[in-house]
């Protein structure tokens, strides 16, 4: 709304909502396409076919987009409530045949899953919440054996970095904080000391924003240290990376 109007593309504080006070404080509908996309079919059909197609409290569909290590990378539309293990069928399963280390369930700002976990949760919003995670934007990243959790929390803490508005002291900062800190750690000139700042860092940033850009930045952070806190550590005591190098 804020770029609509020529304004830089910064959140708003809200109240007021933009159902309310939006584009030139007239009432505003934002959302996304895919849900957008699912009006038509609910007319048509009514609400009660549509939540028939999930499962209780988590009815319908959603479109999962399904990268990283895979036969299939793709979009497919699956009813909520899917095991994760027939939508990784559905992608052609692990990519070489390679073990599956970990998934990132809901897109880049959601909290990592060990494969262990994501084998026995089905694709919903309360499965995933109930797993460690959320369903987020339904994008999936599924990590094999050789892959680095040190990289790839360097790799999301450079993208929230870059990427942050600046409005809130917390995410401008705190992003570049955690960035520095899990490079630092990722070339083995790290301490046992960052691991706990790197926490306490993403710890501050969290619901301490305008918007959900700064808990997004935080929660995988959070994610990779609370399940894969080993490879950190390693990295310190060894100067190199566990996998990956």
């Amino acid at each position: 709304m804020e770029s609509l109007e020529g304004k830089q593309g910064k959140p708003r504080f809200k109240p007021p909502f933009p159902a309310n006070f939006g584009i030139y404080g007239k009432p505003t509908t934002i959302n996304n396409v895919e849900s957008f996309a699912s009006v038509p079919v609910i007319m048509q059909n009514g609400a009660q076919w549509f939540m028939e197609l999930g499962k209780p409290n988590n009815g319908g569909v959603k479109i999962f987009s399904v990268t990283g290590h895979v036969n299939k990378p793709g979009n497919y539309e699956i009813p909520l409530g899917t095991p994760f293990a027939d939508l990784l069928e559905l992608a052609g399963g692990m990519l070489n045949g390679k073990k599956m280390k970990a998934v990132i369930p809901g897109g880049s700002s959601m909290p990592v899953l060990p494969a262990e976990v994501m084998m026995k949760t089905d694709m919903d919003f309360d499965s995933i919440m109930k797993a460690g995670s959320f369903l987020g934007s339904g994008a999936v990243i599924v990590m094999d054996e050789d892959t680095s959790m040190v990289k790839v929390a360097r790799r999301l803490a450079y993208f929230y970095m870059e990427e942050s508005c600046g409005q809130c002291t917390p995410c401008r900062e705190g992003t570049g904080w955690m960035y520095r800190i899990l490079k630092k750690i990722e070339e083995g000139h790290g301490t046992m000391a960052d691991i706990d700042k790197l926490k306490r860092v993403a710890d501050n940033i969290e619901f301490n924003t305008i918007c959900a850009f700064g808990p997004g930045a935080a929660w995988p952070v959070q994610g990779f240290l609370r399940h894969f806190k080993e490879e950190f550590e390693y990295s310190i005591k060894h100067g190199k990376l566990m996998v990956g190098n």
